[in-house]
């Protein structure tokens, strides 16, 4: 046997309780080692970059494990390439070449503007709420055309509705869905419908319509009235929380056909996340509720101080505790951001893209053009086409080759990466002037919360493994 190395980089080990456990990150598996490859994995760890060989294996393992049970861990070991002849210093992979670009979404961004003023807003078209121009039909008929044709392999397609407030365009949203609906039959597919809302100009009338629709559906809600009133207001500068509750509250009692989430924005000052997701769960009855912190905001004002994000994490991890002894038991206590986590590490997710923008999703701007992603319109970032002149794919295959071939090194080494994949580009974009720079100012924080997640993820497998087929399945479903 030549001598071999453990590939540092690719394998993560924890323990939890008696049990040790390896995280293999090229594929995101987790698997529970037994005591011969726990042994197995010390030993590579002691001897580093000088390596294990067959004498080492020998003297360590002789007489204390059958043979041949040492040398069938060792194949597994090397087949997954956890160890190998210069593991530790693995040659550069090959680029990635994008082949496919499997669009199932288009969001449309129907009205640029608000009939709030929240002071955050990352949308630097909605700083006068009433100057906001709204999406014409033909324009919105043609991006729901681009997405049948894109999305011809696929049995089911989402258009997503998007502003500013998209209730403020209510008649171009029963236009569309009238007409998708209607080329989704022809196509053989099923179209599904959500949007995003301040919740304000939500009627019984349009709940029912969502309803009968069948739309997804998510509030923009802050958490009790002090945080939430904090950022989000009116055009004269009211809270808004009284209104936005009492909508919450009758959408939550009248709407029947899929689960209603909350997105909470977590910015300075409001950071008690512990409180915000008992107050939208238990008190007002969200089915989920998700939070994004915001660390590279265009007005600087309103991103978290180094120590607030770092609060805001262990607040998380709190929660995350709260949802393992919860899935223990056979409940979900609605933490978006954990189920994500979990669902995640359950199925393996391997990324080389931080997100499906501009890959499993189009994002067609009141004029027609086609944005990276909901986030980017109105930026002064490219765009890629139009719907009249076509989606410019080339352009888009370059800018993803080189989301994932990012060749930053403390990326290549970082064991989160195909978690991570370099995270948000509109964060990268906001903060570094650059789409493509990977968002170093979290990364550490990032690294604890997956490890937190690793932790749990074992815990939840060995005390209620059917967890993850009653919860985190069916999610997927949808």
């Amino acid at each position: 046997m030549s001598t071999l190395q453990l590939a540092g980089n690719d394998v993560r080990t924890l323990t939890f309780g008696d049990q040790r456990m390896l995280f293999h990150v090229p594929s995101t598996s987790v698997f529970a080692l037994d005591p011969l490859g726990a042994e197995l994995v010390d030993l590579f760890r002691e001897r580093g970059a000088t390596g294990v060989g067959e004498d080492d294996i020998r003297v360590r393992f002789d007489g204390r494990y059958p043979a041949a049970e040492v040398v069938e861990t060792l194949r597994e070991f090397m087949t997954l390439r956890i160890v190998g002849p210069g593991a530790a210093t693995p040659a550069a992979a090959e680029p990635i070449v994008v082949q496919e670009l499997p669009v199932s979404t288009v969001v449309l961004n129907v009205n640029t503007g608000c009939n709030l003023s929240c002071t955050y807003c990352y949308k630097e078209d909605l700083t006068t709420p009433a100057a906001g121009q709204r999406m014409e039909f033909d324009t919105a008929a043609r991006a729901v055309d681009l997405l049948l044709e894109e999305a011809v392999g696929r049995d089911r397609v989402n258009v997503v509705f998007f502003g500013g407030e998209p209730l403020s365009n209510m008649p171009l949203i029963r236009s569309v869905v009238d007409y998708a609906e209607r080329r989704g039959r022809e196509a053989g597919k099923v179209i599904d419908f959500s949007l995003t809302t301040n919740a304000t100009l939500l009627t019984e009338d349009l709940v029912d319509y969502f309803d009968a629709h069948r739309f997804g559906i998510t509030i923009s809600m802050d958490g009790p009235p002090d945080l939430h009133d904090r950022n989000r207001r009116t055009v004269g500068g009211k809270g808004t929380y009284d209104v936005v509750a009492a909508k919450a509250k009758m959408l939550l009692g009248r709407y029947k056909s899929r689960p209603i989430g909350a997105r909470v924005t977590l910015t300075t000052g409001v950071t008690d996340v512990v409180r915000i997701h008992r107050h939208l769960k238990e008190e007002l009855g969200f089915f989920e509720v998700g939070f994004s912190p915001v660390t590279s905001g265009d007005n600087s004002f309103f991103n978290l101080l180094p120590d607030e994000l770092a609060a805001v994490f262990e607040g998380l991890k709190e929660l995350g505790r709260q949802y393992v002894a919860a899935a223990v038991a056979g409940g979900n206590t609605g933490f978006g951001n954990m189920h994500q986590l979990m669902t995640d590490l359950s199925e393996g997710t391997s990324k080389s893209l931080p997100c499906g923008a501009g890959a499993g999703m189009l994002a067609v701007d009141r004029k027609g053009d086609v944005n990276l992603c909901h986030r980017f319109t109105g930026s002064k970032m490219p765009t890629f086409g139009n719907v009249d002149a076509g989606w410019d794919k080339a352009a888009v295959r370059q800018f993803l080759e080189g989301a994932a071939n990012r060749s930053d090194p403390a990326c290549s080494t970082c064991w989160i990466r195909k978690l991570c994949a370099g995270g948000c580009y509109h964060e990268a974009y906001s903060r570094y002037a650059d789409p493509l720079h990977p968002n170093h100012h979290y990364c550490d924080l990032m690294r604890d919360w997956v490890a937190f997640g690793l932790e749990s993820y074992a815990a939840i497998m060995a005390a209620n493994p059917g967890f993850f087929d009653r919860h985190v399945a069916p999610r997927r479903a949808h």
